[in-house]
């Protein structure tokens, strides 16, 4: 079966849990695992996009099984966690959900911080905490975390979001030390700017958007389904010794150094 490009992944009987499943990056990676046969388990704060989706990968004739849940709220992590796992089982978690609140450091909002802290990176802490305890059972496991080229260097405005994706590319490395012995892989991804609707909206200006494309050596922003391909391939056999890993998907914006 096929994944959300031109690449063939089968996940016939898998469970995959996505978080931040309704829009964006998350939607188009719960679309690719239900195409290639997998039961999608979805999570987003808002009901009727989550049925929207459930709706769309029964379209194409996948599995959707949701849960709401605002993952601001520890205890709605580990809630929902538990939920799935008691439901469903997972073998694969995409740790995607994420929110950013631009702002100038002097500006900084507390609530803002917060929020941006809870959301991008205790979440994905709890939300494991809960999953990895299954796969160590069964001794199998893939998860992904969705960071960000903001993990890499400081970007204006963004001083929450820059802290919780380094602190995800940390917190990546030690659930690697620590699942990897129990057969579980611990992967992240770090895009540059990606086309969603809101990244389009955001990023749809030349005159703001030219000037950014011309420090990829690619010249481009990134389309979602390059994101999907490479989160579905770390999720595969293919990628079995890929382990602790933050995978750049940037066009090259990275290995430039001024």
């Amino acid at each position: 079966m096929k994944g959300n490009g031109n690449i063939t992944f089968d996940y016939t009987g898998r469970k995959v849990l996505v978080t931040g499943a309704t829009k964006g990056i998350g939607r188009d990676i719960a679309l690719a695992f239900a195409k290639a046969g997998a039961t999608v388990a979805a999570t987003g704060r808002n009901q009727s996009e989550l049925e929207s989706l459930s709706a769309e990968i029964a379209a194409v004739g996948g599995t959707c099984k949701t849960w709401v849940a605002d993952l601001a709220d520890a205890s709605a992590c580990t809630k929902m966690a538990e939920a799935v796992v008691a439901t469903l089982g997972v073998d694969i978690l995409v740790n995607n959900a994420g929110i950013s609140f631009p702002e100038p450091i002097i500006d900084l909002d507390v609530a803002h911080w917060d929020t941006t802290l809870a959301v991008n990176l205790r979440a994905p802490a709890l939300i494991t905490k809960v999953v990895a305890k299954s796969m160590m059972a069964k001794g199998s496991g893939a998860i992904i975390n969705i960071s960000s080229n903001a993990c890499m260097a400081g970007i204006d405005e963004h001083a929450a979001y820059c802290a919780s994706k380094f602190g995800l590319d940390g917190l990546t490395k030690v659930m690697a030390v620590e699942l990897g012995p129990h057969g579980i892989r611990v992967n992240a991804v770090a895009p540059t700017v990606v086309l969603t609707p809101m990244g389009t909206q955001v990023w749809g200006d030349a005159t703001k958007a030219d000037p950014v494309k011309a420090k990829i050596p690619l010249g481009r922003f990134l389309e979602p389904k390059e994101v999907t391909d490479v989160v579905l391939f770390l999720s595969s056999d293919a990628a079995s010794m890929i382990h602790g890993e933050t995978i750049l998907i940037d066009g090259g914006v990275n290995a430039r150094l001024y």
